[in-house]
């Protein structure tokens, strides 16, 4: 399979005769990457309380930005390099499709979520470091290719758009819901002449 990242791929990954220390680095990162962007995640929840449903709704949407990635990965069906024998597996991995990457995508979302809230963007900017490691990582000990990770993190801005803009139609709405309209004051000419004041004789 001829694919445009490949030389890429083949400058990244560590091959069949990589640096121990490298490697070992990259084996930590592919492993608990995920792991350590949720406890960014639970960090700002503790740090900022007023931001907790925020963070609850975005952790929600990661779930469900899993899902996706691994149905269109199921729908593209792109192998990992591993499988096309191209590098070893320096880590246990299954057989399933990698394009896009779903931890790119999950850890992308997070990161991207707390960036564009402004309370959130320092650890926005850890879990984002974070992710761009674990895609290095992971290309490293040869379960994906560049394109997988570039992907993922596309597919996660596209998904966090449109959470974001659902967010926004709904605000809309409800606010919309909560203006009752108000009666106009009958202004003072308008009081029935039985009511004024009649001047004394």
């Amino acid at each position: 399979m001829t694919r445009p990242d490949m030389a890429l791929f083949l400058a990244m990954t560590a091959g069949g005769s990589p640096a121990s220390w490298l490697l070992s680095i990259a084996e930590v990162l592919a492993r608990f990457g995920p792991w350590a962007s949720a406890g960014v995640m639970l960090w700002a929840g503790i740090r900022r309380r007023d931001e907790r449903g925020y963070l609850l709704a975005l952790l929600c949407m990661a779930a469900a930005a899993s899902l996706v990635a691994h149905a269109l990965a199921s729908a593209l069906g792109y192998p990992r390099p591993f499988m096309l024998g191209l590098a070893p597996s320096h880590m246990p991995h299954g057989g399933s499709d990698g394009l896009p990457s779903t931890h790119a995508t999950v850890m992308g979302l997070v990161a991207f979520g707390m960036l564009v809230r402004r309370p959130l963007r320092p650890f926005g900017a850890m879990a984002m470091v974070l992710a761009l490691a674990t895609g290095w990582a992971r290309i490293r000990v040869g379960v994906h290719f560049p394109l997988d990770v570039v992907a993922g993190l596309g597919l996660a801005a596209a998904l966090l758009t449109g959470f974001l803009a659902l967010q926004w139609q709904l605000r809309i709405r409800l606010g919309a819901q909560a203006v009752i309209p108000q009666a106009p004051l009958a202004p003072s000419s308008a009081i029935a002449p039985s009511h004024r004041e009649e001047p004394l004789p």
